[in-house]
């Protein structure tokens, strides 16, 4: 690493840290990323067969820091310890993207299986390994495609078992924490208009589709098409904004 600058040597030792890889394959991947250490991270693990393999004893002994003293499963308390390892608050939206690679059935839950198997996924066998991989786990919810399969991935995981739909108080928190990330102007008054007109649970169509009224609709509704095959509470939700005076109807 001699003919690198610092600052390259420095992203090349943060990446060999972070990933548990050789300098070979930190350079290829950094090179590759134009030295971009989240498009590297993002490089390296879309390439399962460069990942180090993690160690199941370790894995195990991590599950069994945190799995309930009575059940075979990690449970409220043992998120909320795994959490304070993490240094991430317990509502924090990266919960959200660590449980999506867990594929985690249900929210506040994991199984032995959903652990082991998502850490595994993600090359990790240790609590450093863990926490270096959150800011990776951060960036994930920048791209497009990612960030749609974990909103999808959200409506099964908060809905409470059984129930083919979101409880509502629910399904306004969720919006709100992953709205929050990609920002769109409309949501606290579709959270206020879901409050005052609606007041019933989100059906998983609903749900779906918001997120491409969302990407879609311009957020003065300019290019909304009153014609358009969206769900009908979105149309009532364009009706109400217009009713309410926050914007005029287009001609």
């Amino acid at each position: 690493m001699h003919k690198l600058g610092r600052g390259h040597r420095d992203k090349v030792q943060q990446f060999m840290a972070i990933t548990g890889t050789s300098e070979k394959v930190a350079l290829q991947a950094l090179k590759a990323s134009d030295w971009h250490l989240e498009g590297a991270f993002d490089i390296f693990y879309s390439q399962p067969q460069v990942k180090a393999i993690p160690d199941s004893r370790h894995l195990e002994e991590l599950y069994n820091r945190y799995k309930d003293p009575y059940v075979d499963m990690i449970l409220a308390d043992g998120i909320s310890l795994l959490c304070n390892d993490l240094q991430v608050d317990p509502g924090d939206i990266v919960m959200l993207v660590v449980s999506w690679h867990m594929k985690a059935a249900t929210m506040c839950e994991f199984s032995r299986q959903e652990f082991v198997g998502g850490l595994q996924s993600l090359g990790v066998d240790s609590l450093e390994k863990f926490h270096e991989r959150i800011q990776f786990m951060r960036s994930e919810l920048k791209d497009e495609q990612k960030f749609r399969e974990i909103y999808n991935f959200a409506f099964g995981w908060a809905k409470e078992k059984g129930q083919k739909s979101l409880a509502l108080d629910t399904s306004i928190g969720m919006w709100q924490l992953l709205f929050a990330e990609k920002q769109w102007p409309l949501v606290d008054h579709w959270c206020q208009f879901l409050q005052a007109r609606h007041n019933k649970a989100i059906p998983r169509d609903t749900w779906s589709q918001l997120l491409e009224f969302a990407r879609t609709v311009d957020s003065t509704l300019s290019n909304y098409d009153a014609e358009g095959a969206w769900p009908y509470l979105i149309d009532e939700f364009v009706e109400y904004l217009i009713e309410n005076g926050i914007f005029q109807k287009s001609s």
